[in-house]
């Protein structure tokens, strides 16, 4: 009985033996693997520290390389202004002894091209529109203006026409006016050249303003409603023509 006990205790002796023992190797294990992950961490960030550091220094090379750069740019750029600001000094040779008496390089400039004045064929010139001659023109003696009911000289010829009809130009020129008149309503001047001038009146929608240029043909304006002057007579073109600023009959030169 008593053998049977000393056995069963040395068992539990046993049992709690290797318990500790197995708590010892795991604590140990525990500890190694600690341990080793913190070197490896250690490792780790002192790689990260050795790459920062080789970033900055590369980055300083790279600052002071840019500075020389610059530096040489700005050495040269100084000896490059220095060359061009200095006095060119003669050379006593056969290829430069006669840099004085080289001939001058003429530089040829461009005629200017005058504008042509304008030449008045005064022979057969068209009509500025189609229509009957209301009124004549008369400078010598008065005519009868029935609007105004009274007898006047009358220094250009009143052309019937519808209003619309468009009215162009008897010959070239440059136009040298265009107005509002009391009498003629809107009113365009053109110089024909040769002192000749023509006068359209009772015009609207005008297409061409002071200085152009206008071809023979050119339509420009069309035939208004009559101003309160010609409200009996009806819508009409005002058409005169005048050498040297004075008027001229304008039937002895249309065709």
């Amino acid at each position: 009985m008593r053998g049977r006990k000393t056995t069963t205790g040395w068992k539990q002796k046993s049992y709690i033996i290797a318990a500790v023992i197995m708590l010892a190797a795991a604590f140990g294990m525990t500890g190694v693997y600690y341990s080793q992950q913190t070197k490896k961490q250690e490792a780790k960030l002192a790689k990260e520290q050795e790459l920062l550091e080789k970033q900055e220094v590369a980055k300083e090379k790279q600052e002071t390389q840019k500075k020389e750069q610059q530096a040489k740019l700005e050495e040269e750029a100084k000896q490059q202004t220095e060359a061009v600001s200095g006095i060119i000094q003669p050379q006593n040779n056969a290829q430069n002894s006669d840099f004085l008496d080289a001939p001058e390089t003429v530089v040829e400039k461009e005629p200017v091209m005058q504008e042509v004045e304008p030449h008045f064929d005064a022979e057969n010139i068209g009509w500025p529109l189609q229509g009957n001659v209301i009124m004549n023109y008369s400078m010598d003696q008065t005519v009868y203006f029935a609007t105004l009911d009274q007898y006047k000289y009358n220094p250009a010829v009143i052309i019937q026409a519808e209003v619309n009809t468009p009215v162009e130009a008897v010959a070239a020129g440059k136009v040298t006016a265009v107005e509002n008149n009391a009498e003629t309503g809107a009113t365009v001047t053109i110089d024909m050249g040769d002192g000749y001038s023509a006068v359209y009146g009772q015009l609207k929608e005008i297409a061409f303003q002071t200085g152009e240029k206008v071809t023979e043909g050119d339509v420009i304006g069309y035939v208004s409603e009559p101003t309160k002057y010609f409200s009996v007579e009806g819508a009409n073109l005002y058409f005169a023509l005048q050498k040297d600023g004075a008027p001229i009959n304008p039937m002895e030169y249309l065709e």
